[in-house]
């Protein structure tokens, strides 16, 4: 039988053609060599419609170099692509459209409001959510606030703590308004009238973007720093949800978030709730709640939006240990782990979607899977997906052509 192959589809970031997570690539890429699946990566832009085929990038972890062939289309597709304001990001619309058909591991998540709606039904998780609104106006900031101290102004679609405004009641009856622009640097703080709140939000720039306004949370440390947590939560070798780790994250000095692309720093889970919480009994049934949450949070948004292989939740949790959802991120980075000194857990959230991936495709054909290499298992299950037998059979055809 010959080898299958899992495609990972991204973006280039420029006309350069540079690739954000090429040092990620070339692990998974790794990865599944060892247990018997080719990996390559690709863009919309490498793709030959006419003739079905994909001028990919492969690594030779050997020589460590990148090269590029023709192949025909994978097995499986794990879309990797993060929303960009470009011609780019219109070609990867196209694409997912013109290839629904094909076998994707996961499927583009909706906006956070969209995201915030959803999971706002369901009994059990309404605790875990700040309260959240659309914005329309500066009348909804200005009702948050006589709710709560302090108010978040956040794009649907923003990521990396971009264009995100936080405005906080001060003692002396003003406002003071924080943030970064749409590219991450810190805005000078400031402090307003309450009769000037209207002219200062007119006046932000939102890019075009539409906005929700959210409940801030107290998550300032001693130092005045603020931190959460990155959960993440993905599918494992035998297609069951798991949290693969949590780490913290603190934000630098007058910084509004803790996003380590916008300078934020990554601490042990543990070692960030000790300061916080201090209770070793508390934070073991903390980690124990958020855990629980985490899988029934992306079970539940993947019975609503299609398949999904891996979701990272942000998490406050404040000082009673109460644990809330701030946003799900469904193309999540694994640099927090790495960066927290859990090097288990990094090389984990590298290998899962490649494990998951081999499984996924076995299911798919019902083929029983041989003796499983180490660190892979497989389990029952079946994705409710299905392709014609040409289209099968280009997948599994051979993975390369001609370079």
């Amino acid at each position: 039988m010959r080898q299958p192959a899992l495609g990972i589809l991204t973006l280039y970031l420029n006309e350069s053609k540079a690739l954000e997570e090429r040092p990620v690539y070339e692990k998974m890429i790794a990865a599944g060599k060892r247990i018997g699946l080719s990996v390559f990566v690709f863009t919309p832009q490498d793709v030959d419609d006419a003739k079905g085929l994909i001028r990919a990038q492969l690594y030779n972890a050997e020589t460590k170099k990148w090269s590029r062939r023709w192949v025909r289309f994978p097995s499986v597709i794990y879309d990797r692509c993060r929303i960009q304001k470009s011609y780019r990001f219109e070609q990867l619309l196209a694409f997912r459209k013109r290839y629904s058909h094909l076998h994707f591991l996961n499927r583009p998540l909706r906006n956070k409001w969209t995201v915030y709606r959803t999971l706002s039904k369901v009994p059990a998780f309404r605790a875990h959510l700040p309260t959240t609104k659309l914005y329309q106006s500066p009348e909804d900031v200005s009702l948050l606030l006589k709710r709560y101290p302090t108010v978040y102004l956040k794009p649907i679609n923003g990521t990396g703590g971009r264009g995100i405004l936080r405005i906080e009641r001060a003692r002396d009856g003003t406002l003071l308004l924080q943030g970064r622009n749409h590219s991450r640097s810190i805005v000078q703080p400031r402090h307003i009238s309450r009769g000037r709140l209207a002219s200062a939000l007119e006046s932000w720039d939102k890019k075009g973007n539409r906005y929700i306004v959210q409940q801030g949370l107290n998550i300032k440390l001693p130092s005045g720093r603020v931190h959460d947590y990155r959960m993440l939560v993905q599918k494992n070798g035998s297609g069951v949800w798991e949290v693969t780790g949590c780490a913290g994250r603190i934000g630098p000095l007058r910084s509004i978030t803790s996003n380590l692309h916008g300078g934020g720093e990554a601490a042990s889970m543990n070692d960030l709730l000790r300061q916080w919480i201090g209770s070793e009994n508390d934070i073991r049934q903390i980690r124990q709640t958020a855990e629980t949450f985490g899988v029934d949070v992306a079970r539940h948004l993947e019975a609503t939006y299609g398949a999904l292989c891996e979701l990272a939740l942000d998490l406050a949790i404040d000082r009673n240990g109460r644990i809330w959802l701030i946003e799900v991120n469904p193309k999540p980075s694994r640099e927090v782990f790495q960066q927290a000194g859990e090097r288990d857990v990094y090389r984990k959230a590298i290998v899962r979607p490649i494990e998951y991936a081999l499984w996924a495709y076995r299911e798919k054909r019902g083929l029983r899977a041989p003796k499983a290499p180490p660190g892979v298992s497989a389990g029952p299950g079946a994705i409710a997906e299905h392709r014609s037998s040409s289209e099968a059979e280009e997948a599994d055809a051979p993975y390369g052509l001609s370079t």
